[in-house]
């Protein structure tokens, strides 16, 4: 058989280079559009469900909200493992497929299912889909540093302006804001006043949300032409929520404001951890988690570009600085194997001429060994798998 392979290669010399040729130009292509990256990724299929239940304790979540959530995924096509973690505020349930599994057919299969067991669920309760990312999708990380803002402010930026701006980038499943506090308007009822007014307090909760709204009405048609009608009501500074009514006292005929019966003030959401960077002191910071499937490096040099474009828009004392970057590791991984690759042409070249003494003998090994290799990019890109370290 390999007789009959090499006499019909040598009495169609040309064919074969093309053929040759045609492998060669195919596995350059496919090697500078293979996914590269750095790390391997080995994770299983899976698609996380994200849900907040603010303030309750973990026994209450498991039972209203990790276990109908659990027992509807369980029978979710395709899926093996089905694992359930409850928290202090918030469930996250894990739906781990079968190897070879579409991410985002097993996606849809979970919304078509979530749709079903949210009945289950509280009221007021909305469970999430994690971002179309794997474990190792955290390719890049950055961080806000100012010497005359402060973290509230740096936050602000972060959560603002540049989370959105790079969550558009292609190949961006999530930007993830870290360190810092985050702003909020905080009303500290005072329990005595509610009492000497008689007040509930869901009466003041229920005051401020419905005092922070926009409403429409129909328009006015004077002298030709039509004026819309508008009440603004969003509430824009703390003075606004002062003054927000909450009931008319019977004895005095006066209204009672929140400013009446508790404290308004502007300050920081409660945290549960800290991003500190270099030991030199807190930061606020901004992780970006690349899509599953996208090429690592292509990515990471997009979000750097637009980093660049977006420094125009912060203040001059804003400073952006790299935390974390995979695009160095996957550029030493890219020399390591070009130089390996050279110095194994060298070496087997070397070999053949000292021992056949014949110098064309060589060049059968240097053609053979980079064409060889490129086809196994073509196979790679056939398959769906990325250039990484293994």
């Amino acid at each position: 058989m390999l007789e009959k392979i090499i006499e019909a290669s040598i009495r169609n010399k040309f064919m074969v280079i093309l053929a040759v040729l045609f492998l060669i130009g195919w596995g350059v292509y496919s090697m500078l559009s293979i996914p590269i990256d750095a790390i391997p990724d080995l994770s299983d299929v899976q698609v996380i469900i994200y849900t907040e239940y603010p303030g309750q304790s973990p026994r209450i979540v498991e039972d209203q909200v990790t276990y109908p959530l659990t027992t509807a995924m369980v029978s979710v096509s395709g899926s093996k493992v089905v694992r359930g973690y409850s928290f202090f505020g918030y469930s996250l349930v894990y739906v781990i497929f079968e190897d070879g599994t579409d991410l985002y057919w097993a996606r849809s299969r979970v919304l078509e299912y979530l749709n079903y067991a949210q009945k289950r669920l509280p009221p007021n309760v909305v469970p999430a889909l994690g971002p179309d990312a794997t474990g190792v999708g955290w390719v890049f990380m950055y961080t806000l540093t100012s010497d005359k803002r402060s973290l509230q402010e740096l936050r602000s930026y972060q959560d603002w302006y540049l989370k959105y701006e790079l969550t558009a980038v292609e190949g961006v499943a999530e930007v993830a804001s870290i360190g810092g506090f985050v702003k909020q308007y905080q009303v500290t009822v005072d329990p005595t006043k509610l009492l000497a007014y008689n007040i509930p307090l869901n009466m003041v909760e229920m005051a401020i949300k419905n005092s922070n709204n926009d409403v429409g009405g129909e328009v006015i048609e004077m002298s030709e032409m039509e004026f819309m009608v508008r009440g603004l009501g969003y509430i824009k500074s703390v003075d606004d929520v002062k003054n927000i009514p909450l009931m008319v006292d019977k004895k005095s005929g006066t209204p009672v404001y929140v400013a009446d019966v508790a404290d308004v003030t502007i300050g920081p959401l409660m945290r549960r951890g800290l991003a500190e960077s270099n030991g030199e002191g807190e930061v606020v910071g901004g992780i970006i988690v690349m899509r599953y499937g996208q090429n690592a490096l292509e990515v990471i040099e997009n979000v750097k570009k637009k980093l660049e474009g977006l420094k125009q828009g912060l203040p001059e004392d804003v400073k952006i600085e790299m935390a974390y970057d995979r695009s160095s590791l996957i550029e030493r991984a890219i020399d390591t194997l070009t130089e390996s690759l050279i110095e194994e042409m060298v070496v087997v070249a070397l070999v053949i001429i000292a021992f056949l003494l014949h110098a064309r003998s060589s060049f059968v090994v240097i053609i053979t060994l980079p064409t060889a290799v490129l086809i196994s990019f073509i196979v790679m890109k056939m398959q769906g798998i990325n250039a990484n370290i293994m």
